[in-house]
């Protein structure tokens, strides 16, 4: 026997599915203004509707003297034969026992049943519904404000054009021709997701056949795969931007870094192929030569491959390397810019990297080389009112504070650690330079962490606006919290 933990499992309070009701026998139990709108709503999807009460408002009865479609309306209280045959209920009476009997009545049969704004006593819920037909785009809040779904449903309506349907059906037609064409799936795939998304950039206005289109298709995209280069800035999912929100969704391969935050990993197309190439400091996954000979791998096949880089990839990602095989394999790149985890971090810490008061300078160094600080140009890091951001220098934060205050940095300058930046877990350890050390092993500050130093620090508890933050005292002793709430 298999048992499964449900400890870290978030369940949806409902799954929402699409019902195929045409010539279905549907039941109504109500004869007022509720039970009208209901029958319409059941209506538009080509139900055949039975309404049961014991007395029939002069709308409805109206309603259904001039409907095309036939409503079939029993006059009399209701009783459990009713449910004999039908598909779903809906209860839409005013009397609340009523409604708990059908639901209770439908529930005993297997049969769906809506309690009008009663959850407990439904198996299903109508959502709000933007018809571009065939495309129905069903928005719910669980039953929670229906007021909300139809807000947003106005908002839809508005941002959706009306022409969809046009796309949709041509689609449609092309379904089966595209099944004979190709044989894989992800060709298939390829061509819809190439197809609207040329459509929706009005690059199709002139082909209006599925032999052209089809041509077109081979030339402009099947021929050749193509690695985009993508950062995903710094942690928060966010902070992504869209175009790599839009790459991550038709990816058909990932090969991503092992500190890319689980909010943006979310994100990417379920059925993407995900491989792992992350470096960590002490314990690399993959070598740089292997990540470089996974994309010649993947990259010379017909796939759109992500190549997912956390911050930027070209401050300290080694994206322009991996960019220069990529040339001498002749194989089609883009390159998709992300927050660097300098803009980042030092946001999210309230650490402005330039201030005219006390900044005009900012420089981003890596103190992760084993010579570092030997190969540094120590003097110019060493500047004052100078922000330095260090990446990947926790592990030699000594070396750092020495080598600054041996060439000129005022040992009181402010230094600011930022670990796990722009996530939820966020730390910030402030103090000086000189006590950089005892920040990093007092408080166990671990990777992924940034460094900065610079006079700007000395913002960070005044502009602090994100989760918690560490900060030094007024006399620079012991280190202290400020807790503030996450915005």
């Amino acid at each position: 026997m298999l048992i499964f933990s449900q400890k870290m499992i978030k369940y949806m309070e409902y799954l929402p599915i699409t019902v195929q009701l045409e010539y279905k026998a549907c039941l109504i139990v109500g004869g007022g203004d509720v039970a009208l709108r209901k029958l319409k709503h059941l209506q538009k999807a080509g139900a055949s509707v039975t309404l049961v009460a014991k007395q029939f408002s002069e709308e409805i009865l109206e309603y259904c003297q001039n409907s095309t479609i036939a409503v079939h309306l029993i006059k009399s209280a209701y009783e459990a034969k009713f449910l004999a045959g039908q598909f779903l209920v809906v209860a839409a009476t005013n009397n609340y026992q009523v409604n708990k009997q059908v639901s209770n009545d439908a529930t005993e049969q297997r049969i769906w049943v809506n309690v009008v704004d009663d959850l407990e006593n439904s198996t299903f819920i109508m959502p709000a519904v933007v018809d571009r037909s065939p495309l129905l785009v069903a928005i719910s809040t669980s039953g929670v404000s229906p007021v909300l779904a139809r807000k947003i449903k106005e908002k839809l309506e508005w941002i959706l054009p009306d022409n969809l349907s046009i796309l949709l059906n041509r689609l449609k037609d092309y379904r089966p021709k595209l099944k004979k064409k190709y044989h894989s799936f992800k060709d298939k795939r390829s061509f819809n997701e190439w197809y609207i998304d040329k459509s929706f950039s009005g690059e199709l206005t002139q082909i209006n056949d599925f032999e052209s289109a089809i041509k077109y298709f081979e030339t402009d995209y099947l021929a050749k795969g193509k690695v985009y280069l993508i950062g995903a800035g710094p942690g928060d999912p966010e902070l992504l931007t869209v175009k790599a929100l839009k790459i991550l969704q038709k990816a058909d391969v990932v090969l991503h870094d092992a500190l890319i935050s689980e909010g943006v990993m979310a994100l990417i197309r379920k059925d993407a192929s995900l491989v792992n190439v992350g470096k960590r400091a002490k314990g690399h996954s993959k070598k740089q030569e292997e990540i470089n000979e996974l994309l010649i791998e993947y990259g010379k096949q017909n796939l759109t491959v992500a190549r997912l880089k956390g911050g930027d990839p070209f401050i300290y990602g080694r994206g322009g390397e991996e960019l220069e095989v990529l040339v001498e394999n002749q194989i089609d790149f883009e390159v998709v810019p992300g927050i660097t985890a300098a803009s980042g971090c030092a946001s999210y810490a309230g650490i402005p990297l330039t201030h005219r008061e006390y900044s005009q300078t900012v420089m981003f160094i890596t103190a992760h080389c084993k010579n570092s600080e030997d190969s540094l140009n120590w003097p110019s890091i060493a500047r004052q009112n100078q922000t330095v951001v260090v990446y990947m220098g926790l592990l030699r934060n000594h070396i750092l504070s020495e080598q600054m205050i041996k060439y000129g940095r005022d040992p009181d300058t402010s230094v600011a650690i930022v670990e796990n930046g722009t996530s939820p877990s966020q730390r910030v350890a402030v103090g000086r330079l000189c006590q950089l050390s005892e920040l990093v092993e007092q408080y166990q500050i671990t990777s992924p962490s940034l460094i900065i130093i610079g006079e700007v620090v000395q913002l960070a508890e005044k502009l602090a606006w994100y989760q918690s933050s560490l900060f030094l005292n007024e006399n620079n002793q012991e280190p202290r919290y400020l807790l503030k709430e996450a915005v």
